[in-house]
């Protein structure tokens, strides 16, 4: 029995989207590696919860095939705030994320300048080292 939810899994996971602006951060990749992790030897894998197992089995492919998206339409295609469905791709895709990270790095940098010790003013007398 644990070989046919192996297959069934590794058929998910070939069906899964990647989704190429968050390499390495996108579901589809994280199921790959924890299916990989659970299924470690492979058909021959002992199931301690084959319950809990097929459960998980039936949420991902309910989240697969966008069952909850047609079963509970939405009325617009965007969030609280306003921002598409297309603008939150760009804003979570890892390109930005780098650039966020960067923009993160500099204002940091600025800040610990300003609080850093500042040069003596000219005229004022250094203080003896003890």
């Amino acid at each position: 029995m644990a070989a046919t939810r192996y297959r069934r899994f590794l058929k998910l996971c070939e069906e899964w989207p990647k989704d190429e602006s968050k390499k390495g951060r996108d579901l589809g990749t994280f199921l790959r590696q924890r299916v990989a992790l659970a299924f470690r030897e492979g058909e021959n894998t002992q199931i301690s919860d084959p319950e809990k197992c097929d459960q998980m089995y039936e949420s991902l492919v309910r989240i697969n095939s966008n069952y909850y998206k047609e079963k509970f339409p939405r009325a617009k295609d965007t969030s609280f705030t306003g921002v598409t469905v297309e603008e939150c791709r760009v804003l979570l895709s890892s390109g930005n994320m780098q650039q966020m990270d960067e923009e993160k790095r500099s204002l940091w940098k600025t800040v610990m300048q300003r609080f850093s010790s500042k040069v003596p003013e000219e005229g004022a007398e250094k203080q003896p080292e003890k």
